[in-house]
C-alpha cells in the first residue's frame, strides 16, 4: 500500500507535524480541522455557529483537494470542549452532508489547539 500526501491552500496550513490529508488503501484521511481562516490562520470571528462552519469549510476543501465532497466521507469525528454545542454541530453539519449520513462520534474533550472549542476530523471514501 503506497500512501500519498495532500495540500490545498484552501484549508489552513497544518500547525504541527502532520499533514492535511493523506491517502491509502483507497480511504482519504483528513487531518482535524479547526476554525482557523486559511488566508489569515487566525481562529474566524463570531459564534460558536461561525466556527462550526469554518471548520466544515476547511474539511469541504480538503475533499474537493482529494477529487471528492464531504458526501464521501464515511467517518466523521467532532470534538467539542462543550458538549451543550452538539445541537448547533447536528445544525451545521445538515448543510453539509447529505442522507445517508456518514457514521459520526462527537467528544467532549477539556481543550484544543488554539484555545478553540470545535474541531473534526473525517474519512472519505472516493
Amino acid at each position: 500500500m503506497s500512501k500519498k500526501t495532500l495540500h490545498t491552500d484552501k484549508a489552513p496550513a497544518a500547525i504541527g507535524t502532520y499533514s492535511q490529508a493523506a491517502v491509502g488503501g483507497g480511504l482519504t484521511f483528513l487531518s482535524g480541522q479547526i476554525p482557523l481562516v486559511p488566508e489569515t490562520m487566525e481562529v474566524v470571528a463570531g459564534d460558536f455557529e461561525a466556527r462550526a462552519v469554518q471548520v466544515f469549510e476547511n474539511l469541504k476543501a480538503l475533499a474537493a483537494e482529494a477529487g471528492g465532497t464531504l458526501n464521501d466521507a464515511v467517518k466523521v469525528t467532532v470534538f467539542l470542549t462543550d458538549l451543550d454545542n452538539f445541537a448547533t454541530v447536528n445544525s451545521v453539519m445538515e448543510r453539509y452532508f447529505d442522507q445517508p449520513y456518514p457514521a459520526r462520534a462527537a467528544v467532549g474533550v477539556a481543550s484544543l489547539p488554539k484555545g478553540v472549542d470545535v474541531e473534526a476530523d473525517a474519512v472519505l471514501a472516493i
